[in-house]
C-alpha cells in the first residue's frame, strides 16, 4: 500500500464508521428497539461492509503514489495531538443550559430506554393536574409525552459512547467526533489541493477557534461536518464523471452520508441540495454514479425526516424561523432540476440546451464570474451600512435573551437585533483577513476553471462550500452571542473557507515554481504563505487553549440524585430549575419530573403533593431559591455549583469565560 492510499483509507474511517452507526441505529430506533445488543449486532457487519466498500478502488491523491510518508503521518500527529487537547479541556454540559446539556440528555434517556419519545409518568404525581407541565426549553409537552425538540442524530452517536463509557463516555464523544471532522478534513485537502498540503489543512482547521469550541461539548455541528466532508471525499474517489460502474458502491456510500446530515440536523437539506442537484444532473448525463447518489440521499434524508417526525421535533436555529419554507425551497430546487435533466435527455431540447451555455465557457463570462466571490465578499462587508437585521418578534424567548445580553455588554436595548449583518465579520474575528481574501479569490479561480471545462473534481465541493456560505453568512439564524454563534461557522463555513485558502496558497506557490525560481524561494513561498495563514487563526483562538467550562457538573448531578433518594416525584417550583433539571431529573436521577406552572398557588402545590402520596410515592420540591419551598417544609440544600460558563459578547470578539453559579434548594413536604 502507498503512503497516498494510506491516507486516503483512513481519512474515509470517521465517516464510513459514523455513516454506518447512523444508518443501523436509526432504523432501530424507529423500531423502538434501539438497545445495545441489537445495535452492535447490526453494526459490526455494516461497519466491516461500509470499510469495504469505502476504502475499495480507493485512489491515492493525485492519482499516483506522491504522497510522502509525512502526509499521512503529518495529519495523524495533528488529530491525535487535537483530540488530546480537548479531552483534557472538555466540557461536562448535562444541566439543560442550552443545547449541549438538551443533548447530553436526550442521550442518557436514549441508552437507557432505547425509545422516543419521553414518558410523561402522570401517574407518579396521580394523575393529570392543571397545576403540573412537563415541557420545557428543548423538550416539548405533546399529549402525555415529552418530546425532545432536537434531532436524533447527535443523542444517537453520543449514546454509543454512554454504553462504552458511561456519562463521561458520552462526554468523550464530542472529541472524537471532533477529531473525526479534523482527519476527514485532512483528507479532503489531499484529495482537492494535494496530499502534501493535506496535514497543513488539518491544522488550521485544527487550530480556528469555532473548532476547537465546538469539538468540547455536544453539537450537532460536529457529525454534520464528519458526514460532509467524507461524502465530498467519498463522491470524489466515485469519480461521479465516469462511465466506470466499479465506483457505484462509493457513490451510494456518499449519498448515504449526506442524506444522513438530516438525521442529525433538520436544516442540513440546504447544506446538502447542492449534491442533491448534482445527483439529478449526473441522472440525466447517464452517469453511472448518479442515480447511486440520488438513492444514498434519499435513503438517509428519508431517515432523518422520518426521525423529525415520529420522534422528535427539531427547531429551527431561531425560535421565530419555521422549517417549512426550507422544505419548500428544497422541494422546487428539486423539481427544477428534474425538469432540466428531463429536458437535457430530450432529443431535441438537449442539444438547444448545450448550445445556450456553451457562451458561458468562453469569452469573457469565465473571467467575469471569477470576480464574483470577492464581489460577494464586499456586498458582505458593506451590508452593516445599508441594513441592521431585526426579527419580527419583540418579546419572544429569543428576544428576552438578547436583551440580557445587551445588558451585560453594556450595550443599548435592542431586543429584536440579531447582528446578522456583522456575520462577515464574525468570520473575520475567527480566520483573519488573509483566510478570507485568498478563500475569495480561490473561489473566483475555480469558478473560472470550472466554467472553462477544467478542474472537475471541485465543481460539488465548490457548490456545497459556496452555497452554504452564504446562506449561512446572509442568514445565520442563530442567537447572535460569541462564541455560541461560532456554532454556525464551524458547521462548513471555516472549514470551506480554510480549504480554499490552502488552495490559494498553493496556487501562489506554484506562480513562483512557474515564474523559474529555485527550491529555496518556492519553500520559502510556501512558508510565507502557511505562516500568514495560520497566525491570525492560532492568535485567534489562543484564549480557548487553556480554557475550562462547565466543569463539575456531572458530580453535581449525581449528588443532587443521591439526596432526592429513590421513589420519589420530583416537582419543580420555578422556571429556571424546571427549565434546566427536568431533563436531569428524569435521565440521570431516574425519576418523574414535573413543575408547576406560573399561575399555580401554594394550595396547588400541597395538592400535587397530597396526589403523589395517594399514588404511592413522596413529593420533593426544588426551586433556586429557598422562600418558595419554606411554606412545605424545612428547607436544605440540593446542588450549588461553583464553575465557568462560556462567555457572552456581540459586537467584540470573545476572550474568555465567565462565572456560572446554580444553585438548587430542596424540601420534603410532609403527608396531610
Amino acid at each position: 500500500m502507498t503512503w497516498g492510499r494510506l491516507l486516503a483509507r483512513m481519512t474515509l474511517a470517521p465517516v464510513l464508521l459514523c455513516t454506518a452507526w447512523l444508518a443501523v441505529s436509526s432504523a432501530l430506533l424507529l423500531a423502538g428497539a434501539f438497545g445495545p445488543g441489537p445495535a452492535f449486532a447490526l453494526f459490526l457487519p455494516a461497519a466491516a461492509l461500509a470499510l469495504w466498500r469505502g476504502w475499495r478502488y480507493a485512489p491515492a491523491p493525485d492519482g499516483g503514489p506522491r504522497a510522502p510518508w509525512w502526509s499521512p503521518a503529518g495529519v495523524a500527529l495533528v488529530a491525535a495531538g487535537f483530540l488530546a487537547a480537548q479531552i483534557a479541556l472538555r466540557s461536562e454540559q448535562v444541566i439543560v443550559r442550552r443545547d449541549p446539556g438538551a443533548y447530553a440528555q436526550i442521550a442518557i434517556w436514549l441508552g437507557d430506554h432505547g425509545s422516543l419519545p419521553i414518558p410523561q409518568a402522570r401517574w407518579a404525581f396521580g394523575g393529570a393536574d392543571p397545576a403540573l407541565e412537563f415541557g420545557g426549553p428543548g423538550f416539548a409537552q405533546a399529549g402525555e409525552a415529552v418530546v425532545p425538540a432536537f434531532a436524533a442524530g447527535l443523542p444517537l452517536l453520543l449514546a454509543l459512547g454512554g454504553w462504552i463509557g458511561g456519562v463521561q463516555g458520552s462526554l468523550l464523544t464530542a472529541p472524537l467526533l471532533g477529531t473525526g471532522a479534523v482527519l476527514t478534513f485532512g483528507g479532503l485537502t489531499a484529495r482537492l489541493v494535494g496530499p502534501r498540503w493535506a496535514p497543513v489543512g488539518a491544522l488550521l482547521l485544527a487550530l480556528t477557534a469555532p473548532m476547537i469550541w465546538v469539538s468540547r461539548a455536544a453539537f450537532s455541528e460536529l457529525p454534520a461536518l464528519v458526514l460532509l466532508l467524507g461524502g465530498l471525499c467519498l463522491l470524489h474517489d466515485a469519480r461521479p464523471h465516469a462511465r466506470d460502474g466499479r465506483y457505484r458502491g462509493k457513490a451510494l456510500l456518499a449519498g448515504l452520508a449526506f442524506g444522513l446530515v438530516v438525521l442529525v440536523r433538520i436544516d442540513g437539506l440546504r447544506d446538502v441540495l447542492p449534491v442533491a442537484v448534482a445527483a439529478v444532473l449526473l441522472t440525466a448525463r447517464r452517469r453511472r454514479a448518479g442515480p447511486m447518489l440520488a438513492a444514498g440521499l434519499t435513503a438517509g434524508a428519508g431517515a432523518g425526516l422520518a426521525a423529525g417526525l415520529l420522534l422528535t421535533r427539531p427547531h429551527p436555529r431561531y425560535p421565530h424561523d419555521s422549517p417549512v419554507p426550507l422544505l419548500l425551497g428544497t422541494a422546487l430546487a428539486l423539481a427544477a432540476a428534474g425538469g432540466l435533466a428531463f429536458l437535457l435527455r430530450g432529443r431535441h431540447t438537449g442539444p438547444r440546451l448545450k448550445n445556450l451555455t456553451t457562451p458561458l465557457t468562453r469569452g469573457w463570462p469565465p473571467n467575469a464570474a471569477a470576480v464574483l466571490p470577492l464581489a460577494a465578499v464586499a456586498v458582505l462587508a458593506a451590508r452593516p451600512l445599508a441594513q441592521t437585521v431585526r426579527s419580527a418578534s419583540v418579546d419572544g424567548p429569543a428576544e428576552r435573551f438578547v436583551a440580557e445580553v445587551q445588558r451585560l455588554n453594556g450595550l443599548p436595548a435592542d431586543p429584536a437585533r440579531q447582528y446578522a449583518e456583522i456575520s462577515l465579520y464574525w468570520v473575520i474575528w475567527y480566520v483573519g483577513v488573509p483566510v478570507l481574501l485568498l478563500a475569495a479569490v480561490a473561489a473566483g479561480l475555480l469558478l473560472r476553471r470550472l466554467l472553462l471545462g477544467r478542474a472537475p473534481g471541485w465543481g460539488v465541493p465548490l457548490a456545497v462550500v459556496g452555497w452554504a456560505t452564504a446562506t449561512a453568512l446572509w442568514r445565520p439564524a442563530v442567537a447572535p452571542d460569541h462564541p455560541w454563534a461560532s456554532r454556525r461557522l464551524a458547521d462548513i463555513v471555516i472549514p470551506g473557507l480554510v480549504l480554499l485558502a490552502v488552495w490559494g496558497a498553493v496556487w501562489t506557490v506554484r506562480r513562483f515554481r512557474c515564474a523559474g525560481y529555485g527550491t529555496v524561494v518556492v519553500a520559502a513561498a510556501a512558508w510565507v504563505a502557511v505562516t500568514t495563514l495560520a497566525a491570525p487563526v492560532a492568535l485567534a483562538s489562543a484564549w480557548l487553549w487553556n480554557a475550562r467550562t462547565d466543569q463539575g457538573e456531572v458530580a453535581a448531578v449525581r449528588g443532587l440524585c443521591a439526596r432526592l433518594g429513590p421513589g420519589r416525584s420530583v416537582v419543580a417550583l420555578d422556571r429556571p430549575t424546571a427549565d434546566r433539571f427536568l431533563p436531569v431529573v428524569r435521565s440521570m436521577c431516574g425519576l418523574p419530573a414535573a413543575a408547576v406552572t406560573a399561575a399555580a398557588t401554594p394550595e396547588d402545590v400541597r395538592r400535587v403533593a397530597d396526589r403523589v402520596y395517594r399514588a404511592g410515592r413522596r413529593p420533593v420540591l426544588l426551586a433556586a431559591d429557598p422562600a418558595p419551598l419554606a411554606p412545605h417544609g424545612p428547607v436544605a440544600p440540593g446542588l450549588a455549583l461553583r464553575t465557568r460558563q462560556d462567555e457572552r459578547t456581540l459586537l467584540v470578539p470573545p476572550g474568555g469565560t465567565l462565572p456560572l453559579e446554580i444553585d438548587v434548594w430542596l424540601t420534603f413536604p410532609p403527608r396531610r
